[in-house]
């Protein structure tokens, strides 16, 4: 059987990787000290700005 390789589904999925990756990394995240949902989603926006202006600056 052979699978087309699909060279940008593959980039896309690199890329979801890499943010799981560096979500691992961020402690209150990961560690999920908000309990609840509507705070957690808070602070995993926060995160990712982080991450976006640092690679922006």
């Amino acid at each position: 059987m052979f699978v087309e390789f699909d060279r940008q589904t593959y980039r896309r999925c690199n890329i979801v990787e890499r943010l799981i990756g560096w979500l691992k990394e961020c402690r209150r995240i990961l560690a999920r000290f908000e309990k609840r949902a509507r705070n957690f989603l808070g602070m995993l926006k926060w995160a990712l700005i982080q991450r976006y202006l640092k690679t922006m600056g």
